[in-house]
């Protein structure tokens, strides 16, 4: 699943995601833009969390949601191929069902336990092979723990038999499980698809079923619906015919799909129009478009054409389907979800316009096909076992996205900009004592959303990506194919796959991921050198890195690290590895003169932070400047320096001062690290009086480039020009640089009257930079072009940057609006995330609607991971202890379980805002004053 991922490097507003599956939402994802800081993690030496955390080891030690009791399904009886025929109701909003499954019983019960939640059982009966049916003779639901058992007046014998039930269940509007989808139709009309969301626990709402992923069966799937709907499956139709109680429907059927697990099973009933083309190897790909965009799919089928290939000869295993569909709906939660064969997703994440889609919805689309197409292979032809190994699933998929994009894109610079939107995204988090190792032992279904978050996506990525490179590529794909071939259409756990690069690279995988996979945050690796004639004696030693400061408690946790070392000679090639694996240890690196700087950790692939001593330091900040380190090694460094002021460890002033030092950057991604952490530091200044100071010093450094880039494309410009762009102009925009602030005026006007249109690309920071100087006329004519936008892309370009609007009644207005019956569902978290990001007066009365319309919006989000991100959106800028402990008691007698952890990670980073803000706003103050002040 691909998480709606925060996507930094993207850098519009608002995982996020992915996932994350983004988000992440990763997947997510949502965008960050400099208006949405991204999650903050800041503090000074060690904290007392006052009620909320107490933290002296550096350990996990918040008090973590109590975990319910839990008990996996009985094995006494298990399936082998569930018959399954719906027949949904578009117009009242249900279904009926019926279930034909073959079961075995492997040792005699009177009972059988099955997962189901929101159906109700008409009649149930069990029919031994060559025996009497037995009809059951009580169904006894347990709710809270969404299963049912069937009662049966004597015993089911050992052996095979048939379990037939009749139910009814309802289409909801929960964005799972099988839901409504609503659409309007080419002729205005209202009308409502029938979707499905199942990943990870909700197949058990379309039909009673063993809803764990290590029960495989196969499913034969037929569908009765209207003869003018679009009616799909995971598998390819084998017959349509005509419905015998009813001329206006269609019975379809679908082949016998291979075995898998309940939670890849989809159906989706609608109306779509499609584009189809084949693989080179054969396989149908057809991306289906809501009726007249058939058009808008054709980016995807061209990604998605290039790519089943690519993961076919990167794992030497063949696609397993006949077919595979990717479509586009109307209502939902998540970014993507990998079914197997009919890949669902976000309209956002699928469908591309020539003319109206930005280069970053192209790139973004590019990466959600690339996760979901590698889930075919990893997750759905070998799954895991549990929910515990779901990082699995998602780290992976949420790694070889990149791989797959840097492979058909390789122009977008795609692995730069992974350290930007994955890597830094995953530090920040894993640096709280909040955070979670990437495996988490999962009970009860409400824990499982809990999971899909930046630990299991983006750490999870990191990590993979880490050992890739330990491993080396040959050797990584010879153990990647061992592992599919061995547990193909079977479960596997984590230690399997480190069984088999173990085997393949004859390296100690399981002993260094365990380290990684095992135990929460990572280390910060703390160098000093000696020259001593023509040799350099590095010292090296790790400690956890902590949010508020390195751990400097007894029982320090530590890491086998793989570490790199570069030189000046040539920065991008690898002069040493070594296994750091132990506290600390002394390397002596041979033919380096004392003019050559050394740099820990080229191409920023470990997955840790770096203090280098200052005379290191001193030698390598020159190589920002010239340009002589990489670009993702320049975006390293100052994401490091900028981590380890907020954690109290260097004084702020000088990752200022190193900023400034990055005037003459070109690279987009390294402008995007840079505008996303000086989001942050606005955020936090914007609780002084000098808020406008730092406002003067992000114009002065994005004025050059700004000047360097102007408005318009030059010929020869590419993927990443039009990004950079649209970030640099953004920034000058929202900050109130005036050239800037008049020409987005300028060219707004004609865009709204038709004189000329906006390009795609331009549209984000224009709209952004008259909304923030803007007044109710300004809004109006917003929400205007918002009704009037016919792709789901522009409305929600418009919904992102609505919060960035001053007045205290614009900004209520646009509150309302969120919830209004023009936001779809699932966006109405971008829209109140954004008026959060956007201003201390946002920040403040975002977080007073969400308490006042709670009711409405956990109803509509319940246990999904939607409830999280705004939770997180709402909250996560505030800067004031007291406000922690306002959020804490209000979500205390408001649970929501699923958002439990993110509470407290929220919690904890409005501390550490203050904290830090304490501790260097005056100095922060004197920076800003004395750059400004002439000289004597």
């Amino acid at each position: 699943m691909a998480p709606l991922k925060l996507r930094r490097p993207l850098l519009m507003l608002l995982f996020l995601a992915r996932g994350v599956p983004l988000l992440l939402a990763h997947r997510t994802t949502t965008r960050c833009l400099s208006l949405l800081p991204r999650p903050v993690s800041v503090g000074s030496a060690r904290i007392k969390f006052s009620t909320v955390f107490v933290s002296a080891t550096g350990q996990n030690t918040t008090a973590m949601p109590e975990r319910r009791p839990f008990v996996r399904l009985p094995t006494d009886v298990y399936p082998v191929n569930y018959g399954l025929s719906l027949k949904p109701d578009l117009i009242d909003f249900t279904f009926e069902g019926k279930l034909e499954a073959l079961a075995e019983v492997t040792q005699a019960t009177n009972q059988i336990v099955m997962n189901c939640a929101d159906i109700d059982i008409i009649t149930a009966s069990f029919a031994p092979q060559g025996g009497e049916e037995i009809n059951a003779t009580g169904f006894n639901y347990q709710n809270e723990d969404e299963k049912v058992t069937l009662s049966f007046p004597s015993a089911l014998q050992k052996g095979s038999g048939t379990l037939k039930i009749d139910y009814v269940g309802e289409l909801n509007d929960k964005m799972k499980g099988f839901y409504r989808s609503k659409y309007t139709a080419p002729t205005g009309e209202i009308r409502y698809a029938a979707v499905t969301q199942f990943e990870a626990t909700d197949a058990r709402r379309a039909f009673p079923c063993w809803d764990e992923p290590a029960i495989k069966a196969t499913f034969d799937i037929t569908l009765i619906v209207p003869k003018d709907r679009v009616a799909l499956s995971n598998m390819n139709v084998i017959d349509r015919k005509p419905y015998p109680e009813d001329e206006n429907l269609v019975e379809v059927k679908f082949a016998t799909t291979p075995i898998m697990s309940t939670y890849l099973v989809a159906f989706v009933i609608g109306e779509y129009d499609f584009v189809e083309s084949q693989s080179s190897d054969g396989v149908t790909v057809r991306v289906y478009t809501p009726i007249g965009k058939a058009e808008q799919g054709k980016f995807a089928l061209e990604v998605a054409t290039k790519t089943l290939p690519f993961y076919k000869d990167y794992f030497s295993v063949p696609y397993p389907l006949p077919k595979i569909d990717l479509i586009a709906i109307a209502d939902f939660a998540a970014g993507a979800m990998e079914n197997w064969g009919l890949v669902t997703y976000r309209e956002t994440a699928l469908l591309i316009d020539p003319k109206n889609s930005c280069s970053s919805s192209k790139q973004w689309v590019a990466l959600v096909v690339g996760h979901e197409l590698a889930h075919q292979w990893f997750g759905n032809l070998v799954t895991m076992e549990w929910w515990t190994h779901l990082w699995l699933n998602e780290g992976f998929a949420s790694w070889i996205e990149y791989l797959c994009v840097d492979h058909c894109f390789p122009e977008y610079d795609i692995w730069t900009q992974f350290v930007s939107a994955d890597y830094t995204r995953a530090l920040d988090l894993d640096a709280l004592d909040s955070s979670h190792p990437i495996e988490v032992n999962v009970g009860h279904p409400s824990e499982v959303d809990e999971i899909f978050d930046a630990i299991s996506y983006s750490k999870g990525a990191s990590v993979i990506r880490m050992l890739h490179n330990y491993i080396g590529d040959e050797d990584f794909r010879k153990g990647m194919n061992a592992y599919l071939l061995k547990f193909q259409h079977k479960n596997a756990s984590t230690e399997d796959l480190w069984d088999c690069l173990e085997e393949a690279s004859g390296k100690p995988i399981a002993a260094v991921m365990g380290s990684w996979t095992k135990q929460m945050g990572f280390p910060i690796i703390l160098v000093d050198q000696e020259q001593v004639s023509n040799d350099r004696i590095l010292k090296i030693s790790q400690k956890k890195f902590c949010a508020s400061g390195p751990h400097d408690g007894e029982d320090c946790p530590s890491w086998m690290v793989p570490i790199s070392i570069c030189t000046s000679a040539d920065p991008t090639c690898t002069k040493l590895k070594v296994l750091l694996d132990r506290p600390e240890t002394t390397i002596t690196l041979s033919g380096i003169g004392p003019d050559q700087w050394i740099k820990i950790n080229p191409g920023t692939v470990g997955f840790y932070r770096i203090q280098y001593s200052s005379s290191m330091l001193e030698s390598v900040l020159p190589g920002i400047r010239d340009l002589s380190l990489q670009p993702v090694d320049r975006l390293g460094l100052q994401n490091d320096l900028f981590s380890l002021s907020r954690a109290g460890m260097i004084s702020t002033v000088e990752v200022l001062k190193v900023m400034e030092a990055f005037v003459n950057e070109p690279n987009y991604t390294v402008w995007s690290d840079l505008s996303c952490n000086l989001g942050v530091l606005s955020s936090l200044l914007s609780h002084t009086d000098f808020h406008e100071e730092i406002q003067e010093f992000i114009r002065d450094l994005f004025t050059p480039i700004g000047l360097k880039l102007g408005w318009d494309s030059k010929p020869g410009e590419g993927h990443l020009d039009a990004l950079l762009r649209g970030l640099v102009l953004g920034k000058l925009g929202k900050a109130g640089h005036k050239p800037t602030l008049e020409e987005a005026r300028r060219r707004f006007k004609d865009h709204v009257e038709g004189k000329q249109v906006l390009p795609a690309d331009l549209r984000s920071p224009v709209y952004l930079t008259v909304l923030k100087h803007g007044d109710s006329a300004t809004l109006d004519t917003m929400l205007k072009l918002h009704k009037q936008a016919d792709m789901q892309e522009e409305k929600n370009r418009i919904e992102r940057v609505l919060g960035a609007i001053s007045a205290p009644d614009l900004i209520q207005k646009v509150l309302n609006f969120a919830l209004s019956e023009e936001v779809r569902p699932q966006d109405t978290v971008s829209v109140i995330g954004g008026v959060a990001g956007s201003s201390k007066q946002g920040r403040k009365a975002a977080w007073k609607f969400v308490r006042d319309n709670w009711e409405e919006l956990y109803n509509r989000y319940q246990g999904g991971f939607l409830i999280s991100r705004l939770i997180k959106l709402t909250v996560d800028g505030f800067a004031i202890d007291k406000m922690a402990a306002e959020i804490k008691t209000f979500f205390d007698s408001h649970p929501a379980p699923a958002a439990e952890r993110t509470v407290q990670q929220c919690c904890e980073n409005i501390l550490l805002n203050a904290a830090w803000l304490k501790r260097d706003a005056d100095d922060i103050h004197q920076y800003l004053l004395q750059r400004k002040a002439p000289p004597v």
